[in-house]
């Protein structure tokens, strides 16, 4: 039980810090670069990608045995698929105008591959609680890549937190920083400052 728990724990802390899919494994970089001009699109974007990473990671997982090896591609998508679709409806009927927002990047969570990464290299192979684990620990490690970069980039960039204004009048925005420039200077920030703690702690 206790190594259980201790596999499950590494599994967390995978998703959330080592193997963070943006910060250490650089992936699902349209996303990350396209809807972080504001904390409420990175919010929405990164809740939308854990409702499905965790909901086909369960599904995935389940049904590994009984998925052909030579189709478990097409599978995988039809899976994800339908989860998308389900998020993608659910944010035009009750959030209007982040649906609006985030666009097509919705509908793209089909082929992100952060999320046919963890269904291929991990739910096909792991049992239900672990797979459950990876798909939230993933998730919510994509949400916190997300916050982090539109933290910097609204506050900066507008003036603002949740379009709340955090300046005083005299504040003049940064504009570069909401548009495509300011995505890859506040990512690379971010990256470079998450290679230097990872030195840190392992100095120690």
């Amino acid at each position: 039980m206790a190594e259980s728990k201790d596999s499950l724990k590494t599994v967390m802390i995978g998703g959330l810090w080592s193997s963070n899919p943006v910060f250490a494994l650089v992936l699902g970089m349209c996303p990350v670069l396209a809807v972080t001009s504001s904390l409420a699109d990175g919010l929405g974007m990164g809740l939308a990608a854990t409702f499905v990473l965790v909901l086909s990671n369960l599904f995935i997982s389940a049904l590994r045995k009984i998925i052909p090896d030579k189709m478990r591609i097409p599978c995988f998508i039809v899976v994800i698929a339908s989860f998308v679709t389900i998020v993608d409806l659910c944010m035009k009927a009750y959030t209007p105008a982040l649906s609006k927002s985030l666009g097509l990047f919705i509908p793209l969570i089909v082929v992100n591959c952060i999320i046919l990464g963890r269904a291929e290299g991990f739910a096909y192979k792991k049992g239900l609680l672990p797979s459950l684990v990876d798909g939230f620990s993933m998730g919510v490690g994509f949400t916190i890549a997300l916050m982090a970069m539109a933290f910097f980039r609204e506050a900066l960039g507008n003036g603002s937190l949740f379009q709340v204004p955090i300046f005083g009048k005299g504040y003049v925005p940064m504009l570069g920083m909401i548009l495509p420039p300011g995505a890859f200077l506040t990512l690379g920030a971010l990256m470079a400052l998450t290679v230097f703690i990872n030195k840190k702690m392992a100095r120690k």
